[in-house]
């Protein structure tokens, strides 16, 4: 079976030579726990520092000539976001003080560790936690929703058009929140607006999933000659739904003391995590920023593959680790038993009874 993502670990010096793919996969439970005692102070990289992103008081040169497409399933509202390709081409002309585009093109690389964490792409675990929450058919009516490792945004803009009261979005890169999750949820403004004025509108694009894994998103479209329509700005900035949302770059480690300043400190109903379980090393400050920020009542919801070839993370080792730390317990909601099976998960704090 072929893959569709290519993974740059070289920059992994603490990455674990007793790792093998082939054990991982097969190996006992007690293989994953003892891999999954993971050292709180072993630095997992360069440490990217947070930053609050604040939106464009002009957001029109965003969406200049972006082409979008649309995703619907079931009766949840049609999302919107920028085409991937069409992005990828036009990466040239947009402003990255990180380097991350021209990085990922000279790599050929969908993950570059301390560089670039994949929030470019839309990885296919976003659409099986839409498809929950379609099935139980969550309204997210005055929630406080974090998009944790939110890439295009997709699940943070579902909350918000489903009427949550406030959405955090945050991605490793800031190139990713000003270039491609900002203009989505402008996009998404947009439509709410068009919405309103000329009443009910369906959404037309869908999504297109391959064999082996990979979400293929408006390739037919570009093919034909027919990109999917261009989407003209206008001043959202503004846009009521637009001031429910704020949005972060920057690693857990320092995301998490940044956005625990604010006063009164955010607690969170739900927590949206997508494909975010792929490097062990990244276990402790995902766990923490969980623990601090989640709601006393609140759901995680996890969406993973079972293994990551090539990185080493995947389910079985971060249920070990998270049964290790004893602060949440976890559920599973559905099990993909075809190709590079795929889960999601739900955390919530275990009971006083339950330690």
């Amino acid at each position: 079976m072929s893959f569709c993502f290519n993974f740059d670990i070289s920059g992994q010096a603490n990455a674990s030579p007793e790792v093998d793919g082939n054990k991982v996969q097969s190996g006992s439970k007690d293989d994953g726990a003892k891999y999954a005692e993971v050292d709180d102070d072993l630095p997992a990289g360069p440490v990217k520092e947070a930053k609050e992103h604040l939106p464009p008081s002009d957001p029109e040169f965003l969406l200049t000539d972006g082409v979008f497409e649309t995703i619907t399933i079931g009766t949840l509202p049609p999302l919107h976001f920028l085409n991937e390709t069409v992005f990828e081409r036009t990466a040239s002309e947009r402003e990255d003080r990180e380097k991350i585009l021209s990085h990922r093109e000279e790599k050929n690389s969908d993950l570059i560790s301390g560089v670039y964490e994949g929030g470019l792409k839309v990885w296919e675990c976003t659409y099986d936690i839409l498809e929950i929450m379609e099935k139980q058919r969550e309204t997210f009516s005055g929630k406080t929703v974090l998009d944790l490792g939110c890439g295009a945004g997709l699940l943070g803009i579902l909350a918000l058009k489903r009427g949550a009261r406030q959405i955090l979005f945050q991605d490793y890169n800031s190139t990713v929140i000003e270039q491609l999750t900002v203009p989505n949820v402008i996009l998404n403004c947009e439509e709410d607006d068009e919405v309103e004025g000329d009443g009910e509108k369906k959404g037309k694009g869908k999504e297109k999933k391959q064999e082996d894994g990979c979400v293929e998103k408006g390739k037919e479209d570009l093919k034909s000659g027919s990109p999917p329509p261009k989407k003209r700005a206008t001043d959202l900035s503004k846009h009521p739904l637009m001031r429910k949302c704020l949005f972060y770059s920057g690693d857990w480690r320092t995301f998490l003391p940044l956005v625990l300043k604010k006063e009164p400190q955010p607690k969170f109903d739900i927590i949206f995590t997508s494909e975010t379980i792929y490097n062990t090393c990244y276990y402790p400050a995902l766990h923490e920023t969980l623990h601090k920020l989640l709601g006393p009542s609140g759901l995680v919801y996890l969406a993973t593959k079972s293994h990551y070839f090539g990185v080493g993370g995947g389910l079985h080792l971060f249920e070990t680790f998270v049964e290790q730390r004893g602060v949440f317990s976890l559920d599973h909601l559905w099990d993909g038993a075809e190709g590079l099976q795929r889960h999601v998960v739900v955390l919530r704090f275990k009971k006083q009874n339950d330690n």
